[in-house]
């Protein structure tokens, strides 16, 4: 394959609208820096004599970080890029900004570019913020008078004015980050490749991103977008594709990407995720006096659900043995998300509704109803626990299930039920 990165507008109008085409891009590392450094000179010594370097085949300790990945994106488009660490998505985004070249494969970029990838990596930190500036927005794209124009700009939006003429070295990491973001989106860019940057700053600065950002796609921008927060890439991108060990495993809508990368994720090779959880029986020596058996969904007819749906009704039920009768037990369930930041999503007690449980000797069955599921579809992990007071009786550390939805719920954080009316006067 031809090694090129194609920066010109492109011609023919049949494909007028892609800004980015990725064809059959490889990309291979060495794992030891002695090694890769002697392959460096033969590969350059190769180049010289005009011979044909072997990119197409692995030598002792390399490895493919990118291995024929192919992917187009188009005017205005924000596609997301998801995929565990390791899985190539900043080697594919340094290929494509122009940071390192692919061995194998064509890259076709149309149009000028912004990298967001490490802020504030670029800046000489001898140097002042203001000649930083200068400097950095120079090498992407700017004039002397298109700096000059938009430079108190970009300090405003930095909110560093009144360090813009010390050295970036006394600068905290936050404020060299602002100071990065802000240039490289003052430069108004027709495309932007953002890698888990828009944690810079504080809940207000981050707010102004995003707003900048969006006003950025208003005008046609294209995006690429990696991020471990599957909210983010559900609630920016059009759609999506999804990196494992250097391989493109699965692109197209968003949504059904997103879950497939979650289920990966979350789910160890022949793992399954259903909605009943048995635990092994403990003997009667071992026990506090009550011990959890089973936890499991059912539906209102009482049949086992293997998962809840968004938005419909379900229990939740946690089968045990008391040894005695128990009474003001408190059933508590603390959710949280599996992919993404592993956020805590819900945590519900009986004691907190004010139901104070008596539970007899034998078998019970524990419900908890939800008259409406408010889960998002994804994967997740509850721990769920008996106890009174400060008493412990049992508790299940890790239960997985999945929540999945005939709704169009992918742009949410939960799910509202609702009804509509129209009152006439």
């Amino acid at each position: 394959m031809t090694k090129l990165i194609d920066q010109k507008i492109a011609a023919q109008p049949e494909d007028a609208e892609v800004v980015i085409s990725v064809e059959n891009v490889s990309k291979k590392f060495c794992r030891d820096l002695k090694r890769s450094l002697i392959y460096g000179v033969q590969d350059i010594a190769t180049e010289i004599v005009g011979g044909k370097r072997k990119s197409e085949t692995l030598r002792k300790q390399e490895f493919w970080a990118l291995k024929d990945v192919s992917f187009q994106l188009r005017r205005g488009e924000a596609l997301g890029l998801v995929g565990s660490n390791g899985a190539g998505k900043s080697t594919l985004l340094r290929i494509i900004s122009g940071l390192i070249k692919p061995d194998t494969g064509r890259i076709k970029v149309r149009g000028r570019i912004a990298p967001l990838i490490a802020l504030g990596a670029g800046f000489n930190p001898i140097l002042t913020g203001r000649e930083n500036i200068y400097a950095n927005m120079s090498i992407l794209g700017l004039s002397t008078q298109e700096i000059e124009e938009k430079f108190q700009d970009v300090i405003e939006f930095a909110e560093i004015a009144d360090a813009i003429d010390a050295p970036v070295q006394s600068y905290s990491s936050g404020m060299a980050a602002r100071l990065g973001f802000s240039c490289a989106v003052h430069i108004e860019p027709e495309i932007l490749l953002i890698d888990e940057v828009l944690a810079v700053g504080d809940i207000r600065f981050k707010m102004k991103c995003h707003r900048r950002l969006a006003r950025l796609r208003e005008k046609g921008t294209s995006f690429i977008l990696v991020s471990h927060n599957s909210h983010s890439i559900l609630n920016v991108c059009n759609s999506a594709i999804y990196l494992s060990k250097g391989k493109l495993l699965d692109s197209g809508e968003t949504e059904a990407v997103v879950r497939k990368y979650e289920e990966d994720l979350c789910l160890n090779g022949s793992e399954k995720v259903s909605g009943k959880m048995i635990l092994p029986p403990k003997p009667k020596s071992e026990s506090s006096g009550l011990d959890i058996l089973a936890v499991y969904f059912k539906d209102e007819e009482g049949n086992i659900l293997e998962t809840p749906f968004t938005g419909e009704p379900a229990y939740l039920c946690v089968e045990c043995k008391a040894y005695r009768k128990i009474e003001r037990a408190n059933l508590g369930i603390l959710v949280a998300a599996l992919a993404g930041e592993n956020d805590r999503v819900l945590y519900l007690t009986s004691n907190s509704d004010n139901e104070e449980l008596t539970i007899p000797p034998g078998k019970s069955e524990l419900r908890m109803y939800m008259p409406y599921c408010g889960l998002i579809p994804g994967i997740y992990i509850s721990k769920i626990y008996i106890r009174r007071g400060v008493e412990s009786f049992d508790i299940v550390e890790s239960f997985k299930f999945t929540v999945k939805s005939n709704k169009n719920v992918s742009k949410c954080i939960f799910y509202q039920p609702r009804k509509w009316q129209v009152i006439s006067e």
